[in-house]
C-alpha cells in the first residue's frame, strides 16, 4: 500500500462529512484500513447504536510507557455558513488550506496518522498510539468510553498530546465544563389576565437574572494565582440560546434555555451545579404554588473535567511538548478539550496542535500552511525522540 503524505491524508479526511449528527464510520473504515495496511495495530470502540466508532491504534513495541496522539473525528455543521469553496474539499489559497476540519482538527489527525505509519516503518523503540474519538463537538461525550476500552486493548501510555489547535503552543490547563438544559413550564392564559397564568418566559428571566448576578460577582472577585492565568480569570456562566412562547398576548406555556458553566480548575463544578439547582428549586416551588401544572425541570450536561497544570517533571507531557516545540513556557485556555479526560485517567496530558482556535467552527475554516508544516516538524522530532 502506498504511503501517503500528511497533506494527502488531510485531503481524504476532509472529504468525509463527519458531522456529529451522522455516522463517522466511512472515515474510520478508511483510516483503519490505511493504518493496518502499514502494519499498525488498530482497535475500535463502538457507540451504542454502532453508527459511530472511536479508533485506537498502536505502532512500535507492545509495551507500556508510550505516547498517545489524541484527536476527534467529528466536525461542526456548515449549515447557514457562506463558504467561498466546497467545505468538504481542501482548497489551497494564499498560504492557507481551507475546508471543514482542516483546523479543528483533521489537520492534526492527518499528521498523527502519518506519524504512526512512519513510526512503524522506522521501528521505533517506544510505542506511539492514536486515539481518535467521536462526539467531541457536542460535549466531549465519546472520549470516556474510548478511554475505558483503551485500558483493555492497549498497553498504557505515559503521555497524551491532545492536538487541538493551539498554534503549536503548549497548553497545560483549561477550565471544566458543566451545566443544564432548563425547561420552565408555565400556564397559558390571555395576557389581559396575566396574574391568573404563569409566563414561562418571564419566570425563566428570574434564573437568567441569577446567572447575570453570579457573573457580576465573579468578575470583581480577586482571582487565585491559577485563575489569574486564564482569560477571563474567573468561572463564567453563559446562556447562549433561549426559546419560548407562542404569541405576544399569551402567557408562555414553555421556555427552554441552557446554562453553560466554565469552571476554573480548583473550584468544584458540582458546587456550581448545586447552586443553580437550588435556585431552580426555589422557583419551581413558587410556580407550583401558583399553578400545579407549572415548574422548573433540569437536565444536567455531561461534565467535562478540567486540565490541571501538573507539577514540574522531566517526564511530563509538558516537558516533552516544550522540548519538541522549543518553547520555554506553557499557557492555559478557557475552551474545553478531551485533555482533562485523559488526565483523569492517569495520563500526563497537554494540548498542543497546529492551527488557531479562532478559525474553528467558522465559515471558510482554514489552517495556515506554515502551521501545518510546524505540526509536521513536531511529528518528525517526536519520532526521533522515540527512536
Amino acid at each position: 500500500m502506498e504511503i501517503l503524505t500528511p497533506r494527502q491524508i488531510l485531503d481524504v479526511l476532509v472529504g468525509f462529512p463527519t458531522l456529529s449528527r451522522v455516522s463517522n464510520l466511512a472515515l474510520i473504515d478508511w483510516l483503519e484500513a490505511y493504518l493496518a495496511g502499514h502494519g499498525v495495530q488498530c482497535f475500535r470502540h463502538w457507540n451504542e447504536d454502532r453508527q459511530k466508532a472511536a479508533l485506537m491504534a498502536h505502532a512500535g513495541p507492545w509495551q507500556e510507557g508510550g505516547i498517545v496522539l489524541s484527536g476527534h473525528s467529528d466536525v461542526v455543521p456548515v449549515d447557514g455558513q457562506n463558504w467561498a469553496s466546497d467545505p468538504w474539499q481542501v482548497s489551497e489559497r494564499d498560504g492557507r488550506l481551507y475546508g471543514r476540519g482542516t483546523c479543528d482538527m483533521k489537520g492534526f489527525v492527518a499528521l498523527a496518522a502519518w506519524a504512526l505509519v512512519e513510526a512503524q516503518r522506522r521501528g521505533i523503540a517506544r510505542p506511539l498510539q492514536l486515539a481518535l474519538s467521536y462526539d467531541e463537538e457536542i460535549g466531549c461525550l465519546g472520549a470516556p468510553a474510548m478511554l475505558q476500552t483503551m485500558r483493555r486493548v492497549l498497553p498504557k501510555a505515559q503521555l497524551a498530546i491532545i492536538g487541538e489547535p493551539s498554534r503549536m503552543q503548549v497548553i497545560t490547563g483549561h477550565k471544566s465544563g458543566t451545566g443544564f438544559d432548563v425547561h420552565v413550564k408555565g400556564y397559558e392564559i390571555h395576557s389581559a389576565l396575566m396574574p391568573q397564568g404563569v409566563s414561562a418566559v418571564m419566570e425563566a428571566a428570574r434564573l437568567i437574572a441569577w446567572v447575570n448576578a453570579q457573573n457580576d460577582r465573579l468578575a470583581v472577585t480577586p482571582p487565585t494565582p491559577l485563575a489569574a492565568r486564564f482569560d477571563p480569570p474567573f468561572t463564567t456562566l453563559h446562556i447562549g440560546q433561549i426559546a419560548g412562547g407562542t404569541a405576544e398576548n399569551i402567557t408562555a406555556a414553555d421556555c427552554h434555555f441552557s446554562v453553560e458553566m466554565r469552571v476554573i480548575p480548583g473550584e468544584d463544578p458540582s458546587a456550581w451545579e448545586a447552586a443553580f439547582a437550588a435556585e431552580a428549586q426555589l422557583l419551581h416551588a413558587a410556580l407550583v404554588a401558583r399553578r400545579p401544572e407549572a415548574g422548573v425541570y433540569l437536565t444536567r450536561f455531561t461534565a467535562v473535567p478540567p486540565l490541571v497544570p501538573e507539577p514540574s517533571s522531566a517526564h511530563s507531557a509538558e516537558a516533552l511538548a516544550c522540548q519538541l516545540t522549543g518553547h520555554n513556557s506553557s499557557g492555559v485556555v478557557s475552551y474545553l478539550t478531551e485533555a482533562g479526560q485523559f488526565q483523569a485517567e492517569g495520563y500526563s496530558a497537554v494540548v498542543c496542535g497546529p492551527g488557531d482556535i479562532a478559525q474553528a467552527h467558522q465559515p471558510d475554516e482554514y489552517i495556515e500552511l506554515a502551521q501545518f508544516e510546524a505540526g509536521y516538524h513536531f511529528m518528525q522530532r517526536l519520532l526521533d525522540h522515540l527512536q
